[in-house]
């Protein structure tokens, strides 16, 4: 690993010389892949830099250790020295991060959808609260939320509920968020206080260009309906819905929540690339089960990924086990410590399995 990371930090300081020289007599182009490329690796070599500055002061405080004598700068120094060792495996879980390959589609957006399981109304209402937190998310990390179709249920919240993600890094930090959300908390409706558990589906798929599914446009059937949603004055009086079919698959999307039959049409084959381009990757992981060994629940649908307890606070991600007493918080959009736990551990079992082969 660490052989890796001298590797990087020779190859940002060739970098930086050309990119410095001004006698070097670089075309655009090349400049352009440098800089490209030196770009790319600043953050890492960044995180080696403190690294190795801590891995310093900390030899530095274990010398004075062993000669000093003086009971209060001693413990002075273990005090500083258990803070020094603390962020130093915190850096070293960050470099694991880095030297990990590289996911092409972490740079992808993304396309979400988010349904009731189990729970009737109440978890039609969790469906609600979800959007809404990541959409907060969203708003924290300036990406964008577009609305693809939703269906309202019959006391508030979502039947479903299906919408994009676009921005920087999109995918990289959502596609951990597949799998079965469980609530627990007392119902508006509930007159003796009893908590009651509701579960919520959330699919997260990275959203791709015509280029890369293939779709005989004979293998899809197109209906047209008068839209029972919200469109404004077009809405029950235009055949607007679109509902398409993908014969071979079965895959059925449908959308009516704009005004025109053309832009939902448009937003019905964004979400059916998406299905589709999930549905060959899904067949793929099957065959690689190595490589399903190092997924962290990001395929795996039928999987409780984490527990929502509104009564006390807590929320609790069951494939790390990593627990947060601030559930308004991350109701708020406060989803970082969460995603970050979850690549340490991608990263950690990443590393497990090169070192096992």
């Amino acid at each position: 690993m660490f052989k890796k990371l001298d590797e990087i930090q020779s190859r940002y300081q060739i970098l930086e010389n050309r990119l410095q020289d001004t006698s070097s007599r670089l075309s655009q182009k090349e400049r352009v892949e440098l800089m490209k490329e030196y770009s790319a690796l600043a953050k890492t070599v960044q995180i080696y830099k403190q690294y190795q500055d801590i891995k310093e002061n900390i030899q530095n405080y274990e010398d004075l250790l062993s000669k000093e004598e003086d009971e209060e700068l001693m413990n002075l120094a273990k005090e500083e020295l258990q803070s020094l060792k603390s962020r130093q495996d915190s850096l070293f879980i960050k470099l694991k991060q880095f030297l990990i390959p590289k996911d092409p589609l972490d740079e992808k957006n993304v396309i979400m959808e988010v349904r009731p399981a189990a729970g009737g109304n109440e978890a039609g209402l969790f469906c609600e609260d979800l959007f809404l937190m990541y959409s907060h998310y969203a708003n924290k990390r300036k990406w964008k939320v577009d609305i693809l179709s939703f269906s309202p249920g019959n006391s508030g919240g979502f039947k479903e509920v299906i919408f994009s993600v676009s921005g920087s890094s999109v995918y990289g930090d959502l596609k951990y968020e597949s799998g079965v959300h469980r609530v627990q908390r007392i119902p508006k409706t509930e007159t003796q206080g009893r908590v009651h558990t509701s579960t919520v589906t959330v699919v997260v798929l990275p959203a791709v260009d015509e280029m890369a599914v293939k779709i005989n446009p004979a293998d899809i059937r197109v209906d047209t309906f008068r839209s029972s949603g919200s469109g404004g004055q077009h809405v029950n009086t235009t055949d607007s819905a679109i509902r398409m079919v993908h014969l071979p698959t079965k895959i059925t999307v449908q959308c009516q929540d704009e005004k025109s039959q053309h832009a939902n049409k448009e937003k019905a084959m964004k979400v059916l690339y998406a299905r589709l381009y999930d549905l060959e990757m899904q067949r793929k992981k099957e065959k690689e089960s190595q490589q399903r060994l190092a997924q962290i629940g990001t395929g795996d649908r039928s999987e409780k990924v984490r527990t929502y307890n509104f009564p006390q606070s807590r929320v609790t991600d069951h494939r790390t086990g990593f627990t947060l007493y601030h559930l308004d918080n991350l109701m708020a959009g406060d989803l970082s410590p969460f995603i970050e736990s979850l690549k340490n551990q991608y990263a950690e079992n990443v590393f497990n399995r090169q070192e096992q082969n």
